[in-house]
C-alpha cells in the first residue's frame, strides 16, 4: 500500500526556540536557522537525520516525567549516544555541560538508556547501541 505522506519534522514546543535549537544542534550538530525570518520558529536540519522544529509557545509547561497522570511526557527523543558506557559516560558529561538534567540514569545495565531533560524540560535519551 502506498504511503499517505512523507515524513518532514518533529516539533518541540519550548519558551524560547533559538536557546532549544542551539542546545539540540550542540548535541546532533547542524545550524539552527530562523524559518522566514520568525524568531518564534527555528529549524535544524541534523546532518544525515531528520528535521527538528523549535516553536515559542507562550505559558509552556514542560512535561513532568515520569509522571503520566497530569502532565505525560507527549514523547521523546532516542539519540544514539554510542556503543559502550564510557562513550555514553562522555556523551553524558556533554549534554550535562550544555544544560540538559538527569531524570533517570538508574539500572543502565539492564535498560541500556540513560534520560535526560532538554533545558525546555521535554524528556531524551543516551541510548547505549551496540553494533556488530
Amino acid at each position: 500500500m502506498p504511503s499517505v505522506a512523507r515524513f518532514r519534522s518533529v516539533v518541540l514546543d519550548c519558551p524560547d526556540p533559538r536557546a532549544l535549537a542551539d542546545f539540540y544542534a550542540a548535541v546532533l550538530g547542524g545550524t539552527p536557522e530562523a524559518e522566514d525570518g520568525e524568531e518564534d520558529w527555528y529549524v535544524l536540519h541534523v546532518p544525515g537525520g531528520p528535521r527538528i522544529a523549535f516553536q515559542q509557545v507562550e505559558g509552556y509547561t514542560p512535561p513532568e516525567w515520569p509522571r503520566a497522570d497530569r502532565n505525560p511526557q507527549q514523547f521523546h527523543l532516542d539519540l544514539d549516544g554510542g556503543s559502550t558506557w564510557a562513550e555514553i559516560d562522555a556523551a553524558h558529561e556533554r549534554v550535562l555541560a550544555l544544560g540538559a538534567r538527569p531524570l533517570d540514569l538508574e539500572d543502565r545495565e539492564k535498560k541500556d538508556f540513560q534520560v535526560y531533560a532538554n533545558p525546555a524540560g521535554h524528556p531524551f535519551c543516551l541510548c547505549r547501541v551496540e553494533r556488530p
